[in-house]
């Protein structure tokens, strides 16, 4: 997984904002301030310094020790977090695209950013922050993506949206999220003109908001990925 190294790396050193993106990847590796300090043998208040902003941006050696202990320590627990990125790389190709965030998104402006219209939830847009989010061809992950290769979608965290694309009602995606185990932080039904009741009462009752925009797929990927980079 060098190249996914090298893509984290790159996300702290190309950042604006280098703290929040080191944080947001400790996060995706659920590994907690002290058990990365611990292996970095340092104390768990510079690594809060890093995060916050506090000491200058760091430079390449500590990013690299940075980036090598997140993935030393998933490993020590038994790679599930690498694991997850590398079967998302291998499965799908086509299907879906996955972006990551250099920091975390508030929800509520996500969907503003993409022109998005609420459609249930929406209370909870603002006190919900994501790490990234993947467009989805809905037709193509419905018919062809194996059921157990749909929580693959997701790249390493939930704390996500999932915007499907090639709507028709809005009703076939919101029954393939609600059977599976692992729920997005948001969803979005892309150029869907009417959504099916039932989708929104499955949103609802999963507590998950759901949206809609008609804002064209290019235009969500350039605006997205200038977000993400």
């Amino acid at each position: 997984m060098e190249q996914l190294k090298v893509k984290i790396a790159g996300e702290i050193s190309l950042s604006s904002d280098p703290g929040s993106t080191m944080k947001k990847w400790r996060e995706v590796f659920n590994i907690a301030q002290t058990d990365l300090s611990q292996y970095l043998k340092i104390s768990p208040s510079t690594i809060s310094d890093y995060e916050s902003n506090r000491r200058k941006s760091p430079g390449i050696a500590v990013i690299s020790r940075f980036v090598d202990a997140l993935f030393a320590i998933d490993h020590q627990r038994g790679g599930s977090i690498i694991k997850k990125f590398k079967e998302a790389d291998e499965t799908g190709r086509g299907m879906y695209e996955a972006i990551e965030f250099i920091k975390p998104v508030n929800a509520k402006e996500f969907g503003k950013l993409i022109e998005a219209k609420v459609l249930a939830n929406g209370e909870k847009l603002e006190i919900k922050n994501i790490f990234g989010c993947t467009i989805l061809d809905s037709v193509r992950v419905i018919l062809e993506l194996p059921y157990e290769s749909f929580i693959k979608i997701y790249s390493g965290t939930s704390e996500r949206a999932l915007i499907f694309t090639h709507v028709s009602t809005g009703r076939s995606p919101m029954i393939a999220v609600r059977v599976t185990p692992i729920k997005p932080s948001i969803i979005i039904l892309h150029g869907v003109e009417e959504v099916d009741k039932l989708a929104i009462k499955i949103a609802e009752a999963e507590g998950i908001p759901l949206l809609q925009t008609k804002l064209g797929i290019d235009e969500i990927k350039k605006r997205v990925k200038d977000i993400a980079y």
